[in-house]
């Protein structure tokens, strides 16, 4: 069921993305740099593409760089992981060894309740 809307939605947006490339076909000239700094400066690059391939490529460097962006900022939340997660594998070695060096408890009443079932 999930499959077939995640297709579903898949092929919505695949006939909305081809309804917006076939209705902006004009040709638009994209500048590095205005055509007045360009000829102060004496160089200017150019380039010609259908509008909808400048709409795209607008959409897709937008969420480059939000994802650049959101990548970046939560670097604290996942070196702090990285952090607790060594400490937590440290704590659990050290129990280990505590574990195997109190191998059976040294008191009487302890062995009974280690032996005994659990009241839970």
């Amino acid at each position: 069921m999930i499959r077939a809307l995640r297709y579903a939605i898949l092929a919505i947006l695949a006939v909305v993305l081809i309804v917006i490339a076939l209705s902006n076909t004009q040709i638009v000239t994209l500048r590095l740099l205005p055509e007045e700094t360009a000829g102060v400066l004496g160089f200017g690059w150019s380039l010609q593409v259908p509008l909808f391939v400048a709409i795209m490529a607008g959409v897709l460097l937008g969420l480059l760089i939000g994802f650049v962006w959101e990548w970046a900022r939560e670097y604290r939340i996942r070196s702090r992981g990285a952090q607790e997660a060594r400490k937590a594998k440290a704590l659990e070695r050290e129990l280990g060894h505590l574990k195997q060096r109190h191998e059976g408890p040294q008191d009487d009443v302890l062995a009974v309740l280690e032996r005994a079932p659990s009241a839970r």
